[in-house]
């Protein structure tokens, strides 16, 4: 028992090693975790005193947990045999499909995260971008929501800045889970993506296993009673206009209903903006006809450097306002009670509605649209013009720009001539072969508010 034994330095830096980790497993980081859950939960406690909408359990729960009782919920068990038998394989195969379905869609939801760093860069980007404007908001109406209701932000889709500006107005009423496109799926945006609560989906996938786990995982976090923001029209706008909404997320929430366990409430959000960043590869795409568009990396590279270039000059202006209006929010409970079989278009259509009542009339789309109709037009016409707009407007309790004409006009007119969209002459402002396409874009945006006007 006292003899000594020989070893290889090799085999000897493997011993410690494995007793290094072993103890580590055991002892430390048992400690460690037990340390850091403990901090969070302190963290989590002082946020939910300042919140709106508490944190919510569920979105609390470790992924793995998550992940879990996902891939064994009854409904995806009976999802998983179906497709087993379907595609004649094993069912263990099936399983482990659906387990990778799981792990994709499921986030991994980190409170300090979300409220230490995305907030404030959502807050830093958006308002070193933008002039951030509140356009229709009835504060007092929000504030009435049932708390124990299931919140779904329902909003249109302009930029992926929707995302950021949202995420930075909506700070003080809750952590909202977003539900994200496949464009995200690549490290390192990833992970952090998901940490920020927001979960996967693939917008084309049509097998019936992929949508029952995503299905469920929607059902299982409105049952949890955590606050959604879900783009119903799937994607970006390509030519301005609202697009019709497609129903698979909405479905999932309202086929699940059960207004005994848990009331859903829908809160439509208009967005609009004087600059879409985007606006050049969305209407090139529109003309293609493919909604699938990476944008040249040399493109990316050559204006980001330019963007970092005029705020290292002091030349950067901005890109103007962008602004968000908060429509009616409509109790599900109360818009189906008299419905009868699946009501899922009905509520999709009377969102859509409400959300192009609040779209926000901006500066640059308002004059984009008065001289795309008037052809050459003088910069006095045109203020005088706008002045009747806004009126026209106000006088309908639509969200309409609260600066005077006279700035509407002259920055519009400056950005629109600083990228070459008009052309300024003695018979006033022109729109270039360049700008045509762009003005239509923006003007796209709120041609809906003038319908009545047009039709007289």
């Amino acid at each position: 028992m006292t003899q000594t034994v020989s070893l290889p330095l090799w085999v000897f830096v493997l011993i410690v090693l494995f007793a290094g980790v072993t103890f580590a497993s055991h002892f430390l980081f048992p400690s460690v975790r037990w340390f850091f859950r403990k901090r969070a939960e302190r963290v989590i406690a002082q946020l939910n005193e300042r919140l709106q909408r508490p944190i919510e359990p569920f979105k609390l729960a470790r992924r793995y947990d998550m992940i879990q009782r996902l891939i064994y919920d009854p409904e995806v068990t009976q999802a998983i045999v179906e497709y087993a038998r379907k595609e004649q394989v094993p069912e263990n195969v099936a399983f482990e499909r659906a387990s990778r379905y799981a792990r994709e869609i499921v986030p991994s939801f980190s409170a300090t995260a979300y409220f230490s760093i995305g907030i404030r860069l959502a807050k830093w980007l958006s308002k070193s971008l933008y002039n951030i404007r509140l356009g229709s908001f009835d504060r007092k109406r929000l504030a009435e929501i049932d708390p124990d209701a299931a919140v779904v932000f329902v909003i249109n889709h302009r930029s992926n800045m929707d995302y950021v500006l949202v995420t930075y107005l909506a700070a003080n009423a809750g952590a909202l889970s977003y539900a994200v496109g496949e464009w995200a799926r690549v490290w390192p945006l990833s992970p952090i993506i998901r940490a920020m609560g927001a979960y996967f989906i693939r917008r084309k996938s049509r097998g019936a296993l992929y949508r029952k786990v995503l299905a469920r995982y929607v059902q299982m976090a409105t049952q949890g009673g955590v606050s959604q923001a879900v783009f119903p029209e799937g994607g970006l706008s390509l030519d301005g206009k609202l697009a019709s909404p497609r129903l698979g997320l909405l479905n999932y929430i309202i086929d699940d209903f059960d207004p005994e366990k848990r009331e859903v409430i829908f809160v439509p959000v208009a967005l609009n903006y004087d600059r879409v960043l985007e606006d050049t590869f969305l209407i090139a795409a529109d003309k293609s006809g493919k909604r699938r568009f990476r944008p040249p990396l040399l493109n990316v590279l050559r204006r980001v450097s330019r963007h970092f270039l005029l705020r290292m000059t002091g030349r950067f202006r901005g890109f103007g306002t962008a602004s968000v209006s908060f429509g009616e929010p409509l109790e599900l409970s109360t818009f189906i009670q008299d419905e009868t079989g699946d009501p899922t278009s009905k509520v999709a259509d009377e969102l859509m509605r409400r959300i192009s009542d609040v779209v926000p009339v901006l500066g640059m789309p308002l004059v984009a649209r008065l001289i795309l109709q008037s052809g050459p037009i003088l910069r006095e016409e045109l203020e005088t013009r706008v002045d009747d707009m806004v009126r026209f407007l106000t006088d309908r309790e639509l969200p309409a720009p609260s600066r005077h004409p006279r700035v509407i006009v002259a920055d519009a007119l400056s950005r629109m001539s600083a990228r070459r969209l008009i052309d300024e002459t003695d018979e006033g402002v022109v729109v270039t072969e360049l700008g045509r396409d762009i003005l239509t874009y923006y003007a796209n945006s709120i041609a809906h508010h003038f319908r009545a006007l047009e039709g007289a």
